[in-house]
Protein backbone atom coordinates (compact mmCIF):
# COMPACT_ATOMS: atom_id res chain seq x y z
CA UNK A 1 0.00 0.00 0.00
CA UNK A 2 1.51 3.41 -1.00
CA UNK A 3 1.73 5.19 2.26
CA UNK A 4 0.44 9.02 2.84
CA UNK A 5 4.04 9.91 2.44
CA UNK A 6 4.62 8.54 -0.58
CA UNK A 7 1.93 9.75 -2.06
CA UNK A 8 2.04 13.45 -1.13
CA UNK A 9 5.92 13.14 -2.65
CA UNK A 10 4.64 11.75 -5.59
CA UNK A 11 2.26 14.58 -6.10
CA UNK A 12 4.72 17.07 -5.29
CA UNK A 13 6.86 15.80 -7.92
CA UNK A 14 4.37 16.70 -10.34
CA UNK A 15 4.66 20.38 -9.09
CA UNK A 16 7.18 21.56 -11.24
CA UNK A 17 6.02 19.88 -14.22
CA UNK A 18 2.53 22.20 -13.93
CA UNK A 19 4.41 25.23 -13.39
CA UNK A 20 6.90 25.53 -16.48
CA UNK A 21 8.51 22.06 -17.87
CA UNK A 22 11.37 20.29 -17.74
CA UNK A 23 14.60 21.88 -19.30
CA UNK A 24 17.30 18.80 -19.57
CA UNK A 25 20.50 20.67 -20.06
CA UNK A 26 21.13 19.10 -23.16
CA UNK A 27 18.88 21.39 -24.35
CA UNK A 28 20.82 24.40 -23.96
CA UNK A 29 24.21 22.68 -25.47
CA UNK A 30 22.02 21.88 -28.89
CA UNK A 31 20.39 25.50 -28.94
CA UNK A 32 24.25 26.95 -28.58
CA UNK A 33 25.20 24.59 -31.10
CA UNK A 34 22.32 25.48 -33.74
CA UNK A 35 23.10 29.60 -32.52
CA UNK A 36 26.82 28.92 -33.47
CA UNK A 37 25.60 26.70 -36.95
CA UNK A 38 24.08 29.60 -38.06
CA UNK A 39 26.21 32.42 -37.04
CA UNK A 40 28.64 30.73 -38.74
CA UNK A 41 26.44 30.64 -41.79
CA UNK A 42 26.25 27.00 -42.49
CA UNK A 43 24.20 25.43 -45.18
CA UNK A 44 21.35 23.93 -42.69
CA UNK A 45 18.91 23.69 -45.25
CA UNK A 46 20.55 21.52 -47.55
CA UNK A 47 19.70 18.06 -48.41
CA UNK A 48 22.40 16.36 -46.17
CA UNK A 49 21.40 18.70 -42.91
CA UNK A 50 17.47 18.45 -43.61
CA UNK A 51 18.14 14.57 -43.53
CA UNK A 52 20.15 14.81 -40.35
CA UNK A 53 17.35 17.42 -38.46
CA UNK A 54 14.98 14.96 -39.74
CA UNK A 55 16.50 11.54 -38.50
CA UNK A 56 17.55 13.94 -35.03
CA UNK A 57 13.57 14.69 -34.71
CA UNK A 58 11.70 11.08 -35.48
CA UNK A 59 14.87 9.25 -33.10
CA UNK A 60 14.87 12.03 -30.82
CA UNK A 61 11.14 12.78 -30.16
CA UNK A 62 9.32 9.16 -30.93
CA UNK A 63 10.20 7.65 -27.66
CA UNK A 64 8.02 10.25 -25.60
CA UNK A 65 5.11 8.49 -26.64
CA UNK A 66 6.17 5.13 -26.41
CA UNK A 67 5.21 4.51 -22.96
CA UNK A 68 1.60 5.09 -23.40
CA UNK A 69 0.49 1.32 -22.84
CA UNK A 70 2.74 1.06 -19.64
CA UNK A 71 0.60 4.13 -18.61
CA UNK A 72 -2.48 2.87 -19.66
CA UNK A 73 -1.21 -0.41 -17.38
CA UNK A 74 -0.50 1.54 -14.25
CA UNK A 75 -3.34 4.10 -14.41
CA UNK A 76 -6.23 0.92 -14.68
CA UNK A 77 -7.00 -2.55 -14.12
CA UNK A 78 -7.31 -4.18 -17.75
CA UNK A 79 -7.12 -7.91 -17.76
CA UNK A 80 -5.12 -9.57 -21.16
CA UNK A 81 -8.92 -9.15 -22.77
CA UNK A 82 -9.01 -5.42 -21.67
CA UNK A 83 -5.39 -5.12 -22.47
CA UNK A 84 -5.45 -6.65 -26.08
CA UNK A 85 -8.52 -4.17 -26.91
CA UNK A 86 -6.86 -1.06 -25.41
CA UNK A 87 -3.57 -2.05 -28.05
CA UNK A 88 -5.99 -2.99 -30.68
CA UNK A 89 -7.63 0.99 -30.31
CA UNK A 90 -4.46 2.11 -30.35
CA UNK A 91 -3.09 0.52 -33.74
CA UNK A 92 -6.46 0.77 -35.52
CA UNK A 93 -6.48 4.72 -34.95
CA UNK A 94 -2.84 5.19 -36.00
CA UNK A 95 -4.06 2.65 -38.91
CA UNK A 96 -6.60 5.37 -39.97
CA UNK A 97 -4.42 8.32 -39.86
CA UNK A 98 -2.04 6.40 -41.99
CA UNK A 99 -4.82 5.56 -43.97
CA UNK A 100 -5.68 9.03 -44.21
CA UNK A 101 -2.35 10.06 -46.32
CA UNK A 102 -3.27 7.69 -49.10
CA UNK A 103 -6.75 8.38 -48.92
CA UNK A 104 -7.41 12.33 -47.90
CA UNK A 105 -4.03 13.68 -46.92
CA UNK A 106 -5.27 17.32 -47.52
CA UNK A 107 -7.27 16.24 -44.48
CA UNK A 108 -5.02 14.46 -42.91
CA UNK A 109 -2.82 17.54 -42.74
CA UNK A 110 -4.98 19.94 -41.08
CA UNK A 111 -6.17 16.73 -38.73
CA UNK A 112 -2.48 16.73 -37.94
CA UNK A 113 -2.10 20.59 -37.38
CA UNK A 114 -5.22 20.54 -34.99
CA UNK A 115 -3.90 17.57 -32.95
CA UNK A 116 -0.26 18.84 -32.83
CA UNK A 117 -1.63 22.32 -31.81
CA UNK A 118 -3.64 20.49 -28.92
CA UNK A 119 -0.76 18.48 -27.89
CA UNK A 120 1.37 20.99 -27.88
CA UNK A 121 -0.39 23.30 -25.94
CA UNK A 122 -1.18 20.96 -22.92
CA UNK A 123 2.78 22.46 -22.22
CA UNK A 124 0.83 25.61 -21.68
CA UNK A 125 -0.27 25.41 -18.02
CA UNK A 126 0.23 28.63 -16.93
CA UNK A 127 -2.70 29.43 -19.55
CA UNK A 128 -6.32 28.84 -17.99
CA UNK A 129 -8.30 28.56 -21.06
CA UNK A 130 -8.29 25.82 -23.22
CA UNK A 131 -8.26 27.80 -26.19
CA UNK A 132 -5.42 29.75 -25.13
CA UNK A 133 -3.57 26.69 -24.96
CA UNK A 134 -4.35 25.61 -28.31
CA UNK A 135 -3.31 29.56 -29.75
CA UNK A 136 -0.11 28.21 -28.02
CA UNK A 137 0.63 24.82 -29.42
CA UNK A 138 -0.45 26.32 -32.95
CA UNK A 139 2.64 28.57 -32.53
CA UNK A 140 4.77 25.93 -32.41
CA UNK A 141 3.85 25.29 -36.90
CA UNK A 142 3.26 29.02 -37.15
CA UNK A 143 6.42 30.23 -36.11
CA UNK A 144 8.51 28.48 -39.21
CA UNK A 145 5.71 29.84 -41.55
CA UNK A 146 6.46 33.39 -40.90
CA UNK A 147 9.94 33.27 -41.41
CA UNK A 148 10.36 30.52 -43.80
CA UNK A 149 7.29 30.69 -45.63
CA UNK A 150 8.71 29.06 -48.76
CA UNK A 151 9.70 26.28 -47.06
CA UNK A 152 6.80 25.35 -45.34
CA UNK A 153 4.54 25.61 -48.03
CA UNK A 154 6.71 23.12 -50.03
CA UNK A 155 6.89 20.81 -47.18
CA UNK A 156 2.36 21.08 -46.73
CA UNK A 157 2.29 20.78 -50.28
CA UNK A 158 4.25 17.35 -50.05
CA UNK A 159 2.72 15.85 -47.30
CA UNK A 160 -0.95 17.34 -48.93
CA UNK A 161 -0.33 15.83 -52.16
CA UNK A 162 -1.95 18.72 -53.58
CA UNK A 163 -1.34 22.61 -53.79
CA UNK A 164 -3.89 23.03 -50.94
CA UNK A 165 -1.23 22.31 -48.55
CA UNK A 166 -0.11 25.76 -49.90
CA UNK A 167 -3.29 27.30 -48.52
CA UNK A 168 -2.97 25.28 -44.98
CA UNK A 169 0.82 27.34 -45.12
CA UNK A 170 -1.12 30.53 -45.45
CA UNK A 171 -3.35 29.86 -43.06
CA UNK A 172 -0.54 29.41 -40.44
CA UNK A 173 1.00 32.61 -41.75
CA UNK A 174 -2.80 34.54 -40.73
CA UNK A 175 -2.87 32.88 -37.66
CA UNK A 176 0.43 33.59 -36.31
CA UNK A 177 0.21 37.20 -35.01
CA UNK A 178 -2.39 36.15 -32.62
CA UNK A 179 -0.62 32.80 -32.31
CA UNK A 180 2.56 34.10 -31.00
CA UNK A 181 1.08 37.17 -28.89
CA UNK A 182 -0.70 34.53 -26.73
CA UNK A 183 2.65 32.52 -26.55
CA UNK A 184 4.35 35.82 -25.29
CA UNK A 185 1.71 36.27 -22.53
CA UNK A 186 2.37 32.46 -21.93
CA UNK A 187 6.05 32.88 -21.70
CA UNK A 188 5.69 36.03 -19.28
CA UNK A 189 3.30 34.51 -16.99
CA UNK A 190 5.77 31.27 -16.45
CA UNK A 191 8.59 33.41 -15.62
CA UNK A 192 6.73 35.87 -13.11
CA UNK A 193 5.87 32.56 -11.40
CA UNK A 194 9.28 31.34 -11.09
CA UNK A 195 9.90 28.78 -14.13
CA UNK A 196 12.30 30.96 -15.34
CA UNK A 197 14.45 28.15 -17.34
CA UNK A 198 11.12 26.58 -18.94
CA UNK A 199 10.28 30.40 -20.00
CA UNK A 200 13.70 31.44 -21.29
CA UNK A 201 14.47 27.73 -23.52
CA UNK A 202 10.69 28.20 -24.68
CA UNK A 203 11.79 31.89 -25.75
CA UNK A 204 14.44 30.39 -27.26
CA UNK A 205 12.80 27.44 -29.11
CA UNK A 206 10.29 30.25 -31.10
CA UNK A 207 13.35 32.18 -31.76
CA UNK A 208 14.98 29.28 -33.56
CA UNK A 209 11.59 28.49 -34.88
CA UNK A 210 11.45 31.60 -37.11
CA UNK A 211 14.98 31.86 -38.00
CA UNK A 212 16.26 28.69 -37.95
CA UNK A 213 15.43 26.56 -41.04
CA UNK A 214 11.96 24.80 -40.78
CA UNK A 215 13.22 21.25 -39.74
CA UNK A 216 15.94 22.00 -37.66
CA UNK A 217 14.21 24.94 -35.31
CA UNK A 218 11.49 21.72 -35.04
CA UNK A 219 13.80 19.42 -34.08
CA UNK A 220 15.51 21.95 -31.84
CA UNK A 221 12.18 22.39 -29.97
CA UNK A 222 10.22 18.55 -29.87
CA UNK A 223 13.52 16.78 -28.94
CA UNK A 224 15.25 18.81 -26.54
CA UNK A 225 12.30 21.04 -25.10
CA UNK A 226 9.01 19.16 -25.41
CA UNK A 227 10.04 15.53 -25.44
CA UNK A 228 11.55 15.73 -21.93
CA UNK A 229 8.80 17.70 -20.77
CA UNK A 230 6.40 14.34 -21.44
CA UNK A 231 9.34 12.06 -20.54
CA UNK A 232 9.46 13.37 -17.23
CA UNK A 233 6.09 13.17 -16.59
CA UNK A 234 6.04 9.34 -18.15
CA UNK A 235 8.90 8.77 -15.53
CA UNK A 236 7.23 9.89 -12.32
CA UNK A 237 3.97 8.25 -13.29
CA UNK A 238 5.66 4.58 -13.49
CA UNK A 239 7.93 5.23 -10.59
CA UNK A 240 9.55 2.16 -9.70
CA UNK A 241 10.93 0.93 -13.04
CA UNK A 242 14.25 -0.56 -13.44
CA UNK A 243 16.46 1.85 -16.16
CA UNK A 244 17.16 -0.87 -17.95
CA UNK A 245 12.87 -1.49 -18.65
CA UNK A 246 12.52 2.19 -19.04
CA UNK A 247 15.12 2.26 -21.88
CA UNK A 248 14.54 -1.12 -23.49
CA UNK A 249 10.39 -0.08 -23.52
CA UNK A 250 11.72 3.03 -25.36
CA UNK A 251 13.64 1.92 -27.83
CA UNK A 252 11.19 -1.22 -28.59
CA UNK A 253 8.06 1.10 -29.49
CA UNK A 254 10.13 3.35 -31.17
CA UNK A 255 11.25 1.08 -33.15
CA UNK A 256 8.07 -1.05 -33.58
CA UNK A 257 6.52 2.55 -34.89
CA UNK A 258 8.90 3.39 -37.38
CA UNK A 259 9.60 0.34 -38.86
CA UNK A 260 5.52 -0.25 -39.29
CA UNK A 261 5.64 2.99 -41.14
CA UNK A 262 8.40 1.79 -43.65
CA UNK A 263 6.77 -1.36 -44.10
CA UNK A 264 3.41 0.68 -44.98
CA UNK A 265 5.47 3.59 -47.21
CA UNK A 266 7.29 0.56 -48.71
CA UNK A 267 4.09 -0.89 -49.59
CA UNK A 268 2.30 1.87 -50.76
CA UNK A 269 5.34 4.42 -52.17
CA UNK A 270 3.10 4.91 -55.28
CA UNK A 271 0.84 6.38 -53.11
CA UNK A 272 2.82 8.52 -50.74
CA UNK A 273 5.66 11.40 -51.43
CA UNK A 274 8.69 10.60 -52.05
CA UNK A 275 10.09 13.60 -49.56
CA UNK A 276 11.54 11.33 -46.79
CA UNK A 277 11.15 15.03 -44.16
CA UNK A 278 7.16 14.58 -45.32
CA UNK A 279 6.97 11.28 -44.93
CA UNK A 280 9.01 12.02 -41.44
CA UNK A 281 5.87 14.37 -40.58
CA UNK A 282 3.69 11.80 -41.85
CA UNK A 283 4.64 9.23 -39.68
CA UNK A 284 4.64 11.92 -36.37
CA UNK A 285 1.21 12.89 -37.57
CA UNK A 286 0.25 9.07 -37.36
CA UNK A 287 1.19 8.20 -33.86
CA UNK A 288 0.15 11.85 -32.31
CA UNK A 289 -3.73 10.82 -33.11
CA UNK A 290 -3.44 7.38 -30.62
CA UNK A 291 -1.05 8.76 -28.86
CA UNK A 292 -3.18 12.23 -27.86
CA UNK A 293 -5.89 10.50 -26.95
CA UNK A 294 -4.29 8.16 -24.90
CA UNK A 295 -2.64 10.08 -23.30
CA UNK A 296 -5.23 12.55 -22.58
CA UNK A 297 -7.38 9.24 -20.68
CA UNK A 298 -4.73 8.55 -18.91
CA UNK A 299 -4.07 11.91 -17.55
CA UNK A 300 -7.52 12.01 -16.03
CA UNK A 301 -7.22 8.46 -14.90
CA UNK A 302 -3.91 8.96 -13.07
CA UNK A 303 -5.47 11.96 -11.88
CA UNK A 304 -8.20 10.77 -10.30
CA UNK A 305 -5.90 7.33 -8.79
CA UNK A 306 -3.83 9.89 -7.22
CA UNK A 307 -6.99 11.60 -5.21
CA UNK A 308 -8.27 8.31 -4.18
CA UNK A 309 -5.01 7.54 -2.44
CA UNK A 310 -4.42 11.04 -0.96
CA UNK A 311 -9.10 10.52 0.17
CA UNK A 312 -7.67 7.22 1.53
CA UNK A 313 -4.62 8.35 3.13
CA UNK A 314 -6.17 11.54 5.16
CA UNK A 315 -8.86 9.57 6.28
CA UNK A 316 -8.59 9.53 10.64
CA UNK A 317 -7.99 6.38 12.03
CA UNK A 318 -10.20 5.04 14.28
Amino acid sequence: MVTRAAAIERSDRRVPQGRGGVVHPVFWIAAIALALTLVARLPLDGPTATSIATLVFVLGGMPHGAYDIALLLRATRLGRRGLAFAVGGYIAIAGAMAGAWIAAPLIALVLFIAVASVHFGEDWTMLDEPVLKVAAGTAIIAAPAIGHPADVARLFVAMAGSEGGETVARAMIAVAPVALLVTAVGITVAWRDGARGWAAATAIAFLALIVAPPVAGFALFFVFLHSPRHLEGARVALDGVSRRWWLATGAIMSSLAIGGWLLFAASLSRFLTPDITAQAFQLLATVAVPHLLFSRWIERRLAQRDRSTNDYQERPTS
